[in-house]
């Protein structure tokens, strides 16, 4: 394996591993543990500057995702000469990285301004969006990690 495509499987890896992972721990630790600990007025204006944080770094998860894979890919001939794992990997990346435009862009602003607001009911409404959302994406980006290993043997 050349340099250049280590790197960039690298690289690629660790863009999901970040995104997904942080998913999971959002969703199956930070949540349930400031639902536990926190009322409203304390939960929603945390988990609304935590998914600040988070987001920030699955913009330039994204980012490293989208030229680490089109690099590999173009790198090995291009999309004609990769395996049918591959597409499949692109495709469902792309329907996960419009969903988390649709969370980032269109219902987090909405969780902001509710909490500044504090109008708890709309804030919790929001947040209780970005859940499903996430719930669905985790599902996706756990997905890919199967298509793309297991995929390979098939």
């Amino acid at each position: 394996m050349p340099l250049l495509h280590a790197i960039l499987l690298y690289l690629h890896l660790l863009a999901g591993a970040f995104w997904v992972g942080g998913m999971a721990l959002m969703h199956w630790g930070v949540r349930p543990a400031a639902v536990a600990m926190l009322e409203p007025p304390q939960r929603l204006p945390f988990l609304a500057a935590t998914l600040q944080r988070f987001f920030a770094g699955v913009v330039a998860a994204i980012i490293v995702l989208l030229v680490s894979g089109l690099g590999m890919v173009f790198g090995a001939g291009g999309f004609g000469s990769v395996h049918w794992s591959v597409h499949a990997m692109f495709g469902i990346g792309l329907a996960m990285m419009a969903i988390f435009g649709h969370v980032r862009w269109g219902v987090y602003p909405k969780l902001r301004r509710a909490v500044s607001a504090r109008e708890w009911p709309a804030a919790a409404a929001a947040l209780n969006t970005i859940r499903r959302l996430v719930e669905l994406n985790l599902a996706l980006g756990v997905l890919v990690f199967a298509v793309i290993v297991i995929g390979r043997a098939l």
